[in-house]
């Protein structure tokens, strides 16, 4: 018999199976009739046969099943994809996806039983298949287990500006608490920090975004001078790309031949599978404007109390507000880090109350040395 460490692991897998069907039946019931509908429909099917596989291990080691039921999360997830849009949430599966497939390989590693191990590698197996799927569908090129890059675009951006802002303005409005201001004070304080982190991150996101375009310019740049100067090594290079999809060589061959033949096509050939560029979904303006509003939204939240209350009224106000918002904001990240919901909303809502307390202290030495 397993410990019972190992079960509340496989309750966690079983778990995950379970959110995973649910939200690819959210996406088949959100799609119009399409080829894209049937293949949500399929992965939901393949999802509910893993649920099977762990209910079945589960219950051959004794252990007593209830009804599980999709998480929290995932009807969060599910109800933020009807709000605006599913494509990101096409995403967000692709991101779980690929951990999926780092967390089976994982555990096929560690496992002691050809049982674990067994089950590990199929699903690490077909949640790559699952990734590829959906890779196929958004039009993406790299495998997601791969890429360190982020998902959900936008939305992401949006989440960490609001975070920045939130955590950075909480944190002053609390030493000028400390600092035993009015409230008045307070106010304007709260207001200008505002300002600053916006412009801050904003300004940021900008200069970030507009840097990776042009690094990207520069390679695209010297791919299509490799082109026209060392043709030949080129193509040796789709050769062995195509290879190594799983082509045979006299394939690979003559489909790089064909794609060489036309140099803006194997130009696109080499920025989507050589250097793993894909399509740029945001401008670097839209990315500062992004980043500066949802920062600037963030870092009003412990201010907004002071404009309508004063004192103490106005202190406990934005403290329970912006302690409740860190909570919120580290919920959200979990849909992009695959993380616990719950856990990484305390982490954020300890991290909170360490920067106010932090700032509170400051405020409060300041006042009293000088």
């Amino acid at each position: 018999m397993r410990t019972h460490a190992v079960h509340r692991t496989w309750m966690k897998y079983l778990q995950d199976e379970v959110d995973a069907a649910f939200l690819y039946q959210q996406l088949a019931e959100a799609t119009p009739a399409s080829r894209k509908k049937e293949s949500y429909r399929m992965l939901h099917e393949i999802e509910n046969k893993h649920q099977a596989a762990w209910v079945n291990l589960l219950r051959e080691q004794g252990v007593q099943l209830k009804k599980i039921r999709p998480s929290l999360k995932a009807r969060l997830m599910a109800a933020i994809g009807r709000w605006i849009g599913m494509e990101w949430l096409s995403y967000v599966m692709l991101k779980e996806e690929g951990n999926e497939v780092k967390t089976y390989l994982q555990l096929y590693r560690q496992a002691n039983d050809a049982t674990t191990r067994s089950i590990a590698i199929q699903l690490a197996r077909d949640s790559a298949g699952h990734a590829s799927e959906l890779n196929r569908l958004l039009g993406e090129q790299a495998e997601p287990w791969h890429s360190t890059a982020g998902t959900g675009g936008m939305l992401r951006n949006v989440v960490y500006g609001f975070n920045d802002g939130l955590t950075a303005n909480f944190g002053l409005v609390a030493g000028v608490i400390g600092a035993q201001a009015s409230s008045h004070f307070i106010l304007i304080s709260g207001l200008a920090g505002l300002i600053a982190d916006a412009l801050s991150m904003g300004s940021s996101g900008f200069l970030a975004a507009q840097s990776e375009r042009e690094v990207y310019a520069h390679e695209i740049e010297m791919e299509a001078e490799e082109i026209k100067l060392m043709p030949e090594l080129e193509k040796e290079e789709l050769v062995a790309i195509y290879q190594a999809k799983g082509m045979d060589t006299e394939a690979a061959r003559e489909l790089a031949n064909e794609v060489m033949k036309h140099p803006t096509r194997a130009l696109e050939e080499q920025v989507h599978e050589e250097l793993g560029i894909g399509e740029q979904r945001i401008t670097p303006l839209r990315e500062g404007w992004v980043t500066g509003l949802s920062t600037a939204v963030g870092a009003f939240i412990p201010v907004f109390p002071f404009l309508f209350w004063q004192g103490n009224t106005a202190v406990w106000l934005s403290i329970v507000l912006s302690m409740l918002s860190h909570f919120a904001v580290g919920a959200a990240r979990s849909f992009f880090t695959g993380r616990n919901l719950w856990r990484s909303g305390m982490e954020m809502f300890i991290v909170g109350m360490g920067v106010a307390g932090i700032g509170y202290l400051i405020g409060d030495l300041i006042i009293r040395i000088f």
